[in-house]
């Protein structure tokens, strides 16, 4: 029996379901339990990470009320909602992210910000994180799938639009998984596999074009970094040899919390934010950083199954996506951490310190929520 006919079939459990607190609330007990306790697992490390700095936990904890607050009102929500306003939240993203090129605020020669005068500032962005799977799950399940050639190249433009504006500002980073977000819809509405076969051959035929044309100066030393970081040790390749030192040195259990000499001595550079998984296995060792990948993979399966059991297309194709790009962020950071892939300043998800993305991760988990917890009446 196929998987998809033994969930068919599965006993109806909704009705029991429906009457539980949580189900009322519309909270996947699940998922919220484990994104809890990896946001205060996260808020520990920071602690080290960020040089015993209370400041930090502070205002990261603030962001962590933010961000459930949005989650909670979100999976309020009928998924419906989403469908109706995917279009009008797309554009307007669109329209900041033009913003962004012309007013934006520039740091560390990036211009990726937005600013409320006397309030505060905020990347457009991460708006884009969640309208691009969105706007592209209510496209592609306009049509009877798995879609047509048409409607791959309508879907395409919708998503290219986006990543070439923050691409520009520049933003590789955030543009790939932004990317990644999309072609995640498109694959999980069912290609062929002639199709992505093509596709495939066709982007890396065209990586020699992108190193000329669309690769800036930082970003080649980035990847010829990676391929040897050895070549400029005190320089572009500190960071990957510090990180990939402090990782070996935790060993099984590591050196213990607040103990680790690579971080608490300043070797460890963006210690709180990109590079903050090597101060958790330096400290807590391979068992520490076991226990938190088991976490992200509790996460990842409940995400899946959320995807599997959606109502309809246009939810199945939009968890699918939420949940898969999530799954990217924590192997691009952890693969960029360990020197497995080029550094694209990734965060840890609800565990590296950040702003905007921490309220824009867990508002996609209210959203994941939303479509778990109302069913098909």
């Amino acid at each position: 029996m196929m998987l998809s006919d033994f969930i068919r079939h599965a006993p109806d459990n909704s009705f029991s379901r429906r009457h539980s607190i949580w189900q009322r609330m519309h909270i996947d007990i699940y998922l919220f339990l484990a994104l809890l306790i990896l946001a205060l697992a996260g808020l520990v490390v920071l602690y080290s990470a960020s040089g015993a700095d209370w400041g930090a936990v502070y205002r990261q904890g603030l962001r962590f009320l933010i961000g459930f607050a949005a989650m909670f009102i979100v999976a309020q929500m009928d998924p419906r909602i989403f469908q109706q306003w995917s279009g009008i939240v797309y554009v307007f993203g669109v329209v900041l992210l033009i913003a962004v090129l012309v007013l934006g605020i520039g740091a560390k020669g990036a211009q990726r910000w937005l600013a409320i005068p006397g309030l505060f500032r905020f990347q457009p962005s991460e708006i884009m994180k969640i309208s691009v799977p969105v706007i592209m799950a209510w496209y592609i399940s306009r049509y009877s799938l798995p879609p047509k050639f048409k409607h791959i190249i309508g879907a395409a433009v919708l998503l290219v639009i986006p990543c070439v504006l923050i691409l520009e500002q520049p933003d590789l980073g955030t543009s790939l998984l932004i990317a990644a977000s999309g072609i995640f819809v498109i694959f999980l509405a069912g290609l062929s596999w002639k199709f992505i076969a093509s596709a495939v051959v066709l982007g890396v035929g065209s990586l020699p074009a992108a190193w000329i044309f669309v690769l800036r100066e930082y970003q080649k030393q980035r990847v010829l970094t990676f391929l040897n970081p050895e070549s400029d040790p005190l320089g572009a390749g500190w960071n990957i040899i510090q990180s990939k030192t402090a990782i070996g040195s935790g060993g099984l259990y590591g050196k213990g919390y607040l103990l680790g000499t690579q971080s608490q001595l300043d070797f460890l550079p963006e210690s709180h934010t990109d590079f903050i998984i090597a101060v958790l296995s330096e400290e807590f060792g391979f068992v520490g950083a076991t226990v938190l990948l088991s976490l992200y993979v509790v996460i990842f399966i409940r995400g899946m199954l959320i995807s599997v059991r959606a109502r309809d297309n246009f939810c199945r194709l939009l968890a699918g996506s939420l949940t898969l790009t999530f799954f990217i962020y924590v192997f691009v950071n952890i693969g960029m951490v360990s020197g497995l892939l080029p550094v694209v300043g990734v965060p840890l998800p609800l565990v590296s310190y950040g702003g905007t993305s921490i309220v824009t991760l867990l508002t996609s988990f209210g959203i994941l929520m939303s479509i778990s917890t109302h069913q098909r009446v």
